[in-house]
């Protein structure tokens, strides 16, 4: 599905991305850690094609096709969805007016009618309980005056609305207390399939305790230095990143 080779990254004259391998096939969760700048976001902006970033080096296909050659808006319309960090205020915009040209776009691009009304309110109601969406908030703008939860929620029933084939989670978790840490995670849990992949960034092990990954990789100064199992997250809990980081030889 995802397939990422050699993958050097830079802004301006700094590289970041100093040769990054990784390959997330159907039905996998890959959880991606590792310490403050050691580009776990840069990756993340990488793949979503933010043009902050330049490629030097490397590849990245999705689905078969070479991803870097593909402009965003194509990007979200194969099945590619980027949760970040903070996620962004569009004033004047419903969220349901949002959603519902997301999603319609969506079926444009796959040949099928667009949703009737009574289609699209109940998908929303369906979707947005998965994640406990308050249901007022669907029609206010999107993410204007949410708390930090309420965004991670809306970020994650997007992803349940928009039902993409690999999703990149930066940092999720991030200011979430552990009722609204539970909701989130679980909620990704639950949209997990056969035939779609995940790839969560996080700092911390807590996060998999709800989303239990197949691959925990630790990302260094640029590179994956060291892959494991759900376990690595773990240790990593105990030990912190000192272990790894002092075998690491460049």
């Amino acid at each position: 599905m995802l397939k990422i080779e050699n993958l050097h990254a830079s802004v301006g004259d700094k590289e970041i991305l100093r040769g990054i391998n990784l390959e997330v096939k159907p039905g996998e969760v890959h959880a991606i850690m590792g310490p403050n700048g050691s580009g776990k976001s840069t990756l993340a902006s990488v793949i979503a094609g933010n043009e902050k970033f330049t490629v030097t080096q490397g590849s990245v296909s999705f689905m078969g096709e070479d991803l870097l050659d593909l402009p965003i808006e194509e990007r979200s319309r194969k099945g590619l969805f980027i949760g970040f960090q903070y996620p962004v205020e569009i004033p004047g915009v419903s969220m349901a007016n949002f959603m519902k040209i997301a999603v319609n776009e969506q079926r444009k691009y796959k040949g099928l009618e667009p949703l009737t009304a009574a289609q699209f309110l109940k998908m929303m109601r369906e979707k947005s309980a998965i994640v406990e969406l308050d249901p007022k908030l669907t029609s206010r703008a999107v993410n204007e005056g949410f708390s930090g939860g309420e965004k991670k929620k809306n970020e994650i029933f997007q992803m349940a609305m928009l039902e993409p084939k690999l999703s990149i989670l930066d940092e999720t978790d991030s200011g979430l207390d552990i009722d609204a840490l539970r909701i989130v995670a679980t909620g990704v849990t639950r949209l997990k399939r056969e035939d779609n992949a995940t790839v969560v960034i996080t700092h911390y092990q807590r996060l998999l305790d709800y989303i239990v990954p197949d691959y925990v990789h630790i990302l260094y100064k640029g590179q994956i230095i060291y892959s494991g199992d759900k376990s690595l997250a773990l240790k990593l809990e105990k030990e912190g990143y000192d272990w790894l980081i002092n075998d690491y030889k460049e």
